[in-house]
């Protein structure tokens, strides 16, 4: 059962997102690390020791405005499962990009990814006035594209960025019920 906390931005039906704690870092570290969650993400794995990357997290997470756009997921259980985020934001155009890493393996293919990102467009149609949210996903990436389409999102163009392939995906206010 999920449980009233001060650290709750969103909930899913599955997940709770919440704001990033200075104890995720070495989780965080772990997984930029990992050489198939950054295949993922069109990027290259961290190579960077970890004591650098925990000084550079530990400040943005103090006194930037990181921790408010980018959240830990949890499980139902409280067990973090990965990271969720929206970043581009365009005041101005009224839209966001958000991006998501599921990196607990054993939660892929589960709909926890479809719940969070759900959980997030709901929190940011609700409490903002932003318009639109879109995504880059890589175009082999037909999981991630399978999840962002149960959670209202629909293709709308295509990217190309350091020789990789992207969908791109949008989800507007308008399409969702009210």
């Amino acid at each position: 059962m999920i449980t009233p906390r001060d650290d709750v931005v969103a909930r899913g039906r599955r997940v709770v997102l919440r704001r990033k704690r200075l104890s995720d870092v070495a989780e965080d570290y772990a997984w930029r690390a990992d050489e198939e969650l950054a295949r993922f993400d069109a990027a290259p794995a961290l190579r960077m020791p970890f004591q650098e990357f925990a000084r550079s997290w530990e400040m943005d997470m103090r006194f930037s405005d990181v921790p408010l756009r980018n959240l830990a997921i949890e499980d139902e259980h409280g067990r973090r499962i990965g990271n969720i985020m929206y970043y581009n934001v365009d005041r101005w155009r009224k839209e966001a990009e958000i991006g998501i890493s599921i990196g607990q393996r054993e939660y892929w293919s589960r709909g926890y990814g479809s719940d969070a990102v759900r959980a997030l467009v709901r929190h940011l149609f609700r409490t903002t006035d932003l318009r639109r949210l879109y995504l880059h996903t890589l175009d082999w990436n037909v999981r991630a594209q399978r999840a962002f389409q149960k959670a209202g999102f629909r293709p709308c163009g295509t990217a190309y960025r350091n020789g990789h392939t992207f969908v791109v995906m949008e989800v507007r206010r308008e399409w969702l019920p009210a």
